[in-house]
């Protein structure tokens, strides 16, 4: 609440005194408002959103569906942010590449004529021991840039790990 006090002064040889008002503002209702305005607000807001990527599972009907081999691609998630891919299945002898997350890594191979003009091309993703969770995330997300629709998640065999050995001597 506001004030107003009035001060007089001593008359100096008979003259007249003059009042001088000063006002005294109660900042303390103004401080109650902003503090209750701001933790309104702050319960109010939502700091971060959670995102999620939707994944689609199939029933697990206990039956493997088959895929030829020029339907395959194998993407192999190695450690320090490794990774690896191959056409085809272990037992061919596939060449394995080994390529990065970058713009000009996975995302153009999952771009290219290959994989794209090959609607039957099913993208198996499996992840080593060592690979990071992030890792996954990462290629998951490239997976959705390139609207690649058909992929799996697919445990790592003895196969695969002696195909990335045989790249990183």
């Amino acid at each position: 609440m506001a004030q107003i006090q009035k001060k007089q002064t001593g008359a100096k040889g008979g003259k007249r005194s003059a009042s001088k008002t000063g006002i005294h503002l109660d900042m303390t209702p103004m401080v109650d408002l902003a503090f209750l305005l701001l933790t309104f607000f702050m319960l109010t807001t939502t700091f971060a959103k959670p995102q999620t990527m939707e994944i689609n599972m199939p029933a697990n009907q206990g039956v493997d569906t088959p895929i030829a081999g020029k339907n395959a691609m194998t993407v192999i998630l190695g450690e320090k942010n490794r990774i690896y891919y191959y056409f085809g299945f272990p037992g061919d002898e596939p060449e394995v590449v080994e390529t990065d997350f970058s713009a000009t890594g996975i995302r153009q191979v999952l771009l290219s004529d290959r994989v794209k003009a090959n609607r039957n091309m099913v993208v198996l993703m499996k992840a080593m021991e060592t690979s990071r969770y992030k890792n996954l995330v990462d290629a998951l997300d490239e997976l959705k840039i390139t609207d690649t629709r058909k992929f799996a998640l697919v445990k790592l065999t003895d196969e695969d790990r002696k195909l990335v050995a045989g790249i990183n001597r």
